[in-house]
């Protein structure tokens, strides 16, 4: 979660001035956090708040009313349009998006399940109360499964091996970064963001890594380093300054968050 965060805010400043090189000053007084840690934070908070999250329609229930709580807090902090609206007008019901929005947000998850079962089962939860498009819940669900095989000592064979399950990564990032433009679905932002973190060697390198992809850049970034987190871990320096990026309110979010399921 801290590292979706982290890819967030390291990538604010170039989602729409791309930076296709590594040697980018990591963070800067430009930066930012976006949409991308707002949702995440609020899915972090749905989870606590649920009392049952066995009950995945009880789930969902505490999940929209906190995406809504949470969301509306910050009207101008990047939402897509339809999103935009199903947060503002407290909307209930999804809008088939495949909108890579679910797979940016999904990371407490990865975090929060005690097995790959539970961990798909609230990940498809997360995608589908807006994103209930199959290309929406593919993403959240790979990479929230992603996510847990890495924070429970699986390989990176083992992790390439069950992406490969939802997508056919057949890329470099040499390869396409060149080409690659702007795209805000699952399906061209997820197999990019995990080739990313399938050639890094730290957490710092796969951020620069995925920012350089271009494109979306703070979102990339935000999936790239949720995974990437949960594999290499993260220096404490770089948590403390990318959760400075944060107000009080969402802070506190991550805070109990991190106390609970992160130590």
């Amino acid at each position: 979660m801290i590292g979706a965060i982290t890819g967030d805010v390291a990538g604010s400043r170039f989602e729409f001035r791309n930076y296709r090189a590594k040697d980018f000053e990591l963070f800067s007084k430009t930066c930012f956090f976006t949409d991308d840690s707002v949702m995440t934070l609020a899915v972090a908070k749905a989870l606590m708040l649920c009392e049952n999250t066995d009950d995945t329609e009880g789930f969902k229930k505490v999940l929209i009313s906190t995406m809504h709580e949470v969301g509306r807090r910050y009207p101008n902090s990047g939402y897509g349009n339809r999103f935009y609206n199903w947060v503002m007008q407290k909307r209930t019901e999804p809008y088939n998006s495949y909108g890579n929005g679910s797979a940016m947000r999904v990371s407490p998850v990865g975090w929060y399940a005690s097995s790959l079962e539970e961990c798909e089962r609230l990940a498809a939860a997360t995608a589908e109360v807006t994103h209930n498009h199959p290309e929406g819940v593919k993403g959240a669900v790979s990479v929230a499964g992603a996510i847990f095989l890495a924070r429970t000592g699986h390989s990176m064979d083992e992790i390439k091996e069950y992406v490969s399950r939802y997508y056919t990564i057949d890329f470099t990032i040499d390869e396409i970064r060149s080409s690659y433009r702007f795209n805000e679905s699952c399906q061209g932002t997820v197999p990019q963001a995990f080739q990313a973190f399938f050639e890094s060697t730290d957490f710092e390198d796969a951020i620069r890594t995925a920012v350089s992809v271009g494109g979306d850049s703070d979102t990339l970034a935000a999936i790239t380093g949720s995974v990437a987190e949960a594999y290499f871990g993260i220096d404490g320096d770089m948590e403390k300054t990318a959760l400075s990026y944060l107000d009080g309110y969402l802070l506190e979010i991550a805070s109990e968050f991190i106390n609970k399921y992160l130590n």
